[in-house]
């Protein structure tokens, strides 16, 4: 199921930081970046989050973008994760998966239930602009990409090739 050119479905999730976040609240200050990642122990996820955090103060300075990192574990197990990795995003627990399996959907792995990931950016109005489901785990969109991609009115900056 693409969620290219529709409405993002909504969500609320606990943060790293202690906090709730909602999609929709963030699309109030700017576009969003949402992230769907696998898990804690994913060392892909922990490469793609490392070149969101790179961007992230820059995207939110200069573009009041927002980066919501969706990952299908606990809290804790998260917060170890962004210290670990010295992330300056805060990360999003969606344990038990429903949140991914609105987004790119979920599977049962070796650790358990998953999220397939995925990256999006969602405009003020809540379409999403870019879509990018993972063929498999090492198939990532990086930050870089996606601050271009904003930048270059939600095209792709390189050409359609």
């Amino acid at each position: 199921m693409s969620l290219d050119e529709s409405q993002a479905p909504d969500f609320t999730l606990d943060s790293t930081a202690g906090e709730e976040v909602t999609l929709s609240e963030t699309l109030d200050d700017g576009p969003t970046i949402v992230l769907v990642n696998r898990g804690h122990w994913c060392s892909f996820c922990a490469e793609q989050l490392q070149t969101f955090s790179e961007v992230a103060y820059d995207l939110w300075f200069h573009d009041n973008v927002d980066i919501l990192p969706v990952v299908t574990d606990r809290v804790g197990k998260l917060t170890e994760m962004r210290d670990r990795y010295d992330l300056d995003v805060q990360l999003l627990a969606d344990p038990d998966g429903s949140v991914a399996d609105r987004y790119s959907g979920t599977e049962q792995t070796s650790h358990g239930l998953t999220g397939i990931a995925a990256t999006y950016v969602i405009d003020t109005d809540g379409t999403v602009r870019y879509e990018q489901i993972a063929d498999h785990p090492g198939d990532r969109t990086q930050g870089n990409f996606v601050r271009y991609f904003i930048r270059n009115d939600f095209a792709n900056p390189f050409g359609d090739g």
